[in-house]
């Protein structure tokens, strides 16, 4: 997302575009049903521990890692040493557990807190871990096939993504975390595991502006129900810059708020009945 020639606040010019309103409504009232949940008065933690191993597993299903949800609640060893799949899940699970960590530092420093994540997803030592990838140096997320910017595009975008997030916008939470989200994909900026931490830094704004500050309506459970092929569908929309390819990939994000949000209404009424 350029801020080149952009009004002063252009997160909060996106959430004027069509349908962007709707989107912000529908995700408030899927969220405060959660929150009106009389089990999160006595076991939100339950539910938010719930909520994280089930964003771990939607985030790593797009990632290729589609495992059973119980397959990774019962799994123990996620080193990935001869698993390319574990290691998927268990960044997945490392990086839902960290992001909670980050929030008092992504307002004031949000490349360093994108540097963190990437350190805890690659859970390795590797050359290229925690910093944005330079000109020559291959990217490995083959999900996600669009063009690829250049080093210094990158630096540039990260950068303004930066400045926008440290001036603060007016812009509702889901505009936020759909262009953080967007962007992180779209640049690319590591070399590998961009879509882990794109998604973790979705979380934390998500969580850091109040709108789900308990992290019980976890975006990736939605994003991976609605499928890898809506997903990259909506994300060509918001490298498109155009204000309906915008709109359709917040919208997207929102969706996926809303079944995330759905979801864990759902542990809530297995809680309450002692299901689970």
């Amino acid at each position: 997302m350029s801020t080149t020639g952009a009004a002063a606040d252009p997160l909060a010019a996106l959430g004027e575009l069509p349908g962007v309103a709707e989107s912000v409504e529908s995700v408030r009232k899927a969220v405060d049903r959660v929150y009106g949940h009389r089990v999160m008065r006595r076991r939100s933690n339950a539910v938010t521990s719930e909520a994280a191993l089930r964003g771990a597993r939607g985030s790593a299903a797009l990632s290729g890692a589609d495992w059973a949800l119980e397959e990774v609640r019962r799994r123990s060893d996620f080193s990935g040493r001869n698993d390319d799949e574990a290691g998927t899940v268990g960044a997945a699970l490392r990086l839902t557990a960290e992001a909670g960590q980050l929030l008092s530092i992504w307002r004031q420093s949000p490349l360093r807190v994108l540097a963190r994540l990437h350190l805890v997803a690659a859970g390795r030592d590797d050359a290229r871990v925690g910093r944005p990838r330079q000109d020559g140096e291959a990217v490995d997320e083959p999900l996600v096939e669009l063009p690829l910017p250049g080093a210094a595009e990158v630096a540039g975008r990260l950068d303004g993504l930066s400045e926008l997030i440290v001036k603060g916008s007016t812009a509702p939470a889901l505009v936020t975390a759909a262009v953080v989200h967007g962007e992180l994909l779209a640049l690319r900026p590591f070399g590998f595991d961009n879509g882990l931490v794109a998604r973790a830094a979705e979380r934390i704004v998500l969580v850091g502006s109040g709108l789900d500050p308990k992290s019980v309506c976890p975006a990736e459970v939605g994003h991976g129900e609605l499928g890898r092929a809506a997903y990259l569908a909506a994300l060509d929309g918001y490298v498109s810059g155009t204000p309906d390819g915008m709109a359709a990939w917040i919208a997207h994000c929102g969706r996926a708020i809303e079944l995330g949000a759905r979801e864990s209404t759902a542990v809530c009424e297995a809680l309450q009945r002692g299901a689970a």
